[in-house]
């Protein structure tokens, strides 16, 4: 078997600043690429116009090369396979979108969020609601009357009541159920919007992505999106799920509590002491104790990273 040169990539949303959690899985993604002599794509998914903004995206990229991670191809370096914000790929997902369609793969969903919270479907232990697959069979009537009525469909893709089994490089191995656990899947809005599960897999493949280090949160989207691969033909990347870096009281750090973001970050830490701890949370350092990306490098294993979400304490 040919081993595949292993290009990485991080890809994260311009919706606001970064925080201590996106560094974390950006660093990861940079020394499990850069210690193999890898390359590295930085891919904006600015899919969502609500959210995401031009000035993130610039913020982002100097606050990643601030901390000293550079990137081969991507936002504001260019290369062969762009253009690398989403926002100006949609046409490569309409393409694959008239794909699933033509084989009768996907169908218009009428659902309105409160219709799909109230069904009767099973709910996950986490929380999520499954989709009870109401709309899967309507009859043409029936959906007309609805699109008389005004409203606009979202377009959900077929899952099989299938186990799907794959191998994380990190987590090991991991076994999922399309139907059981997720159902009948968005990949397009109703407002036109390409879903991130769609989006995603397509872009991975279309930029030689070989290897996508994300956080944990992403675990179970890897089926839906290795579904995705299988049913346009495309070759997946290998997955390394990393663990969350969440508050003491076990909250997830997020964008929009701006818990330890970028802004207050660069004016407490120098980026060898911000790498520092970083490393120290990654198991990669003993202490935290100032560092550069690039001294790290040749280090580098995956045995090191802990496995389960870290708690950061005050920084």
């Amino acid at each position: 078997m040919i081993q595949r040169q292993i290009k990485g990539r991080f890809a994260p949303s311009p919706s606001g600043r970064m925080h201590l959690g996106n560094l974390f899985s950006a660093l990861l993604a940079w020394l499990s690429a850069r210690s193999a002599g890898g390359d590295l794509v930085l891919r904006v998914e600015d899919l969502d116009p609500d959210r995401c903004r031009a000035e993130y995206a610039a913020q982002l990229a100097d606050d990643l090369r601030w901390l000293g991670l550079d990137w081969d191809e991507g936002y504001e370096r260019g290369g062969e396979r762009g253009p690398y914000l989403q926002s100006l790929r949609t046409g490569s997902y309409a393409e694959a979108f008239r794909r699933l369609e033509a084989r009768g793969l996907v169908y218009p969903c009428y659902c309105t969020r409160a219709e799909r919270l109230a069904a009767s479907a099973p709910h996950r232990s986490d929380g999520q609601s499954l989709y009870p697959g109401k709309c899967r069979d309507l009859t043409e009537t029936e959906r007309r009357r609805l699109e008389a009525e005004g409203r606009r469909p979202a377009w959900r893709v077929r899952v099989p009541d299938e186990d799907w089994a794959f191998t994380d490089g990190h987590m090991g191995r991991c076994t999922r159920n399309l139907l059981r656990d997720c159902g009948d899947f968005i990949i397009r809005r109703s407002d036109g919007v390409y879903a991130y599960q769609l989006a995603v897999a397509a872009d991975d493949a279309a930029m030689g992505v070989t290897q996508v280090v994300r956080g944990r949160d992403l675990l179970d989207s890897t089926p839906r999106q290795l579904y995705l691969y299988r049913l346009l033909g495309l070759t997946p990347p290998e997955f390394f799920h990393v663990p969350l870096l969440t508050a003491p009281d076990g909250r997830r750090l997020s964008k929009r509590e701006r818990d330890l973001d970028m802004g207050a970050l660069r004016r407490r830490f120098t980026p060898a002491e911000l790498t520092g701890l970083l490393a120290h949370l990654a198991g990669l350092l003993d202490r935290p104790e100032p560092v550069a990306a690039r001294e790290l490098a040749p280090h580098f294993s995956w045995d090191k990273v802990p496995r389960t979400d870290i708690a950061v304490e005050a920084v």
